[in-house]
């Protein structure tokens, strides 16, 4: 299905991103991955080449996202290297807990310069190579950009704005023939509550709670994720832009009673 094609994914060293990984390196995709630790990078990057029918070898590229220079890197690397980029998928980003109360401004700088100042940049260096392609892109938001939830409100507004940008960017790349969509997940069992949100008997209460806030009675899987990413980044989809598509067992519909 993407044969020929170059697809940048951000935060490929862990969670979605490596699944996501997995999921196009399974469809003959050419890869450029991205994460910041280099050691995640290289067996996620090894186990790609082993299932592509190709055997094709990803580029890794080690990057903070918040740097601008590593964000400039990403495209000059890919485009040194293939001269075209497919599809990109802006996976990267980062969860802490805190109310209006207790969220720092660091806090917020961190959470904001990582999951919208870093795909904005990205995008923006992107684009015309993406309309030279006709291509795509996709954005990893939550459930938490669509609807509002306690305790963790600089990573709300973040993915809300992520939302936004989405739409925003479809309507300014659709004549262009670019595609923009993003996928909202809900709680997915990556890991990334543990880094900053909360701790291990935390979240395994948390876990237990999946049952009564999605409507399927449980968290979801990365698997379940990146195949929704690989089908809106196909041209399976090639009739859907600016979507903000829930991956999130029915959180999104549920109501407190």
């Amino acid at each position: 299905m993407f044969t020929g094609k170059v697809v940048i994914i951000t935060g490929a060293s862990s969670g979605i991103g490596a699944e996501t990984a997995l999921e196009f390196s399974k469809l003959n995709a050419i890869l450029v991955l991205t994460g910041r630790n280099e050691e995640n990078l290289s067996k996620v990057s090894l186990k790609c080449e082993e299932m592509s029918p190709s055997k094709l070898k990803p580029l890794k590229i080690v990057a903070d996202l918040t740097n601008e220079n590593d964000v400039e890197n990403i495209i000059k690397s890919t485009v040194n290297k293939f001269k075209r980029i497919d599809v990109l998928v802006n996976n990267a980003g980062v969860l802490a807990s805190g109310s209006i109360e207790t969220t720092s401004l660091d806090q917020y700088d961190f959470i904001m310069n990582t999951n919208v100042r870093a795909p904005y940049q990205l995008t923006m260096l992107a684009v015309p190579y993406l309309v030279k392609t006709k291509g795509n892109i996709v954005n990893v938001s939550s459930v938490a950009g669509l609807r509002s939830f306690p305790n963790i409100v600089a990573y709300c507004t973040s993915k809300a704005a992520l939302d936004q940008f989405t739409r925003c960017v479809c309507l300014e790349l659709a004549p262009k023939g670019v595609r923009v969509n993003a996928v909202n997940p809900g709680v997915i069992e990556t890991g990334i509550h543990l880094k900053g949100a909360m701790n291990e008997e935390e979240y395994k209460a948390y876990l237990v709670k999946c049952k009564d806030t999605h409507a399927l009675g449980r968290s979801g899987n990365v698997k379940e994720v990146s195949s929704v990413i690989a089908f809106l980044a196909s041209d399976a989809a090639s009739n859907i832009t600016g979507a903000t598509l829930p991956v999130d067992g029915g959180r999104h519909a549920m109501c407190p009673r």
